[in-house]
């Protein structure tokens, strides 16, 4: 089944200029098996060899596999094999026999896998006769055949073409094998199995590592949702990663200020399963209006799962920007190379733009369209006893908005020149100066019509 769901979120679709908001990334996955229904035939060797702790192992290991299959199947371990899938237990010595043919019931199959006992040879052949002979064949459900053994074939014929046959009618074979003390032919462990023997063939000279084994093949069938998640995300320019929660499945770290990489081991292997990261994001650009929060956002897994996010957006919204004044046009010119001086005419300097200078911003609040608004600013230095010296005074226009309801103005660049004051106590580049700046501000243009007074007798 693989991943179920994606998605990206913000907590809010508007901030402010250098506001923050909260993203949310998401994923669900579940088993393949959930949703494409397994028919499996557990075909276990009972022969002489594996008396004692071999065949316990083996019990061991097969009812991990069941349990798997139980949780896999409905996302819920509750004795009953879930989806439309089945399993059925096959035993075999000299002669196969079906201790159990194909059931939902987890305590029945147990009950089966409980019950087998060890002695005789060893007949592969009619273990897979047998098995192959257990599925419907009006059913439309993926068949597989575990096999299990610890030994050669001594009894009955050949198996290579008995299992030749089954995979040719559509049933995949796996098989595990346990080196026992008549030894194994891990060739024909190679050839009765499904292409390629990798994904299909697993021995053991460990009895005690037989339930790892049936693990990892029951968790195979299933087709875990996804393992080896990555997710890179790439914020767009405009913002900035401030912080990471610690997501619910695995680990996730800031690779820069814009983008981060999220990695999760393994999701919906056992059942549906989700997993949510947030962290939190910063407006840092220049600019407000609707912006795209990722720049890019790539997913990867083992299962090669094609997933695709949201890309969500927000709007940011800045003050209007009116830069009182501009800063005077510079003069350029060339020197010459071996040239011990040079003399230029840097042209007329307007009184405003020499001595020191101060450079104000102020925002003015909820001012309404198509007005403009007329701003003052009165400048004074406070001197060592708390005297106030006048300093400059600038008168500004700032043009009508068009927008469509009130709204901020930034005015931006109200430069003062403050040469030093000899009427301060102290004076000089070195030293503290201290000023206070008042703005008086009135809208200029208005509605207002005056009537002509009339007396109605």
């Amino acid at each position: 089944m693989g991943i179920t769901y994606s998605n990206k979120t913000t907590n809010v679709s508007q901030i402010p200029c250098d506001g923050t908001f909260q993203v949310t990334l998401s994923l669900s996955a579940a088993p393949d098996i959930s949703e494409n229904p397994v028919d499996i035939m557990l075909v276990l060797d009972r022969s002489g060899s594996m008396l004692g702790s071999p065949l316990a192992n083996l019990k061991a290991g097969a009812d991990t596999f069941i349990d798997i299959i139980d949780q896999t199947t409905d996302s819920d371990k509750d004795g009953i094999i879930g989806g439309g899938s089945h399993i059925g237990i096959v035993s075999f010595d000299g002669a196969a026999v079906v201790d159990l043919p194909l059931s939902t019931s987890v305590a029945d199959l147990k009950a089966a896998v409980a019950g087998l006992n060890a002695g005789g040879s060893t007949n592969h052949a009619d273990a897979f006769i047998k098995a192959a002979e257990s599925f419907d064949p009006a059913s439309s459900n993926v068949r597989v055949i575990v096999m299990f053994t610890d030994g050669r074939t001594t009894a009955g014929p050949a198996p290579g073409p008995v299992a030749e046959a089954a995979k040719a009618s559509g049933i995949i074979i796996y098989c595990i094998g346990l080196m026992g003390s008549d030894g194994i032919d891990l060739q024909e462990l190679n050839d009765w199995a499904t292409d390629p023997d990798a994904d299909h063939v697993a021995v053991t000279p460990d009895e005690e590592e037989l339930e790892a084994l049936f693990s990892d093949l029951a968790q195979s069938i299933s087709k875990p949702g996804a393992t080896q998640i990555v997710i890179d995300e790439n914020l767009n320019p405009d913002f900035q990663i401030v912080s990471i929660d610690t997501p619910d499945k695995g680990s996730a770290e800031l690779v820069d200020d814009n983008s981060l990489q999220w990695k999760i081991p393994e999701l919906g292997v056992s059942g549906n399963e989700e997993a949510r990261l947030q962290f939190t994001v910063r407006h840092v650009g220049q600019t407000g209006g609707v912006k795209a929060v990722n720049q890019s956002l790539v997913y990867s897994d083992k299962e090669k799962n094609a997933v695709t996010f949201p890309d969500p957006s927000v709007n940011v919204t800045c003050p209007v920007q009116e830069d009182e004044e501009k800063c005077p046009d510079p003069v350029e010119f060339t020197a010459e190379g071996c040239e011990d001086s040079l003399e230029v005419d840097l042209g007329d300097v307007y009184l405003e733009s020499r001595g020191r200078i101060l450079q104000l911003d102020l925002t003015l609040k909820n001012i309404c369209p198509n007005r403009r608004t007329a701003v003052a600013v009165i400048l004074t230095e406070v001197d060592c006893v708390g005297k106030e010296h006048p300093s400059g005074i600038k008168t500004i226009t700032v043009p009508a908005h068009h927008d469509a309801a009130c709204r901020d103005i930034k005015v931006k660049c109200i430069k003062f020149v403050v040469p030093d004051n000899p009427a301060v106590c102290e004076s000089g580049m070195c030293k503290k100066r201290t000023f206070r700046a008042r703005v008086l501000a009135n809208s200029l243009d208005n509605d207002f019509q005056c009537c002509d007074g009339s007396v109605t007798r």
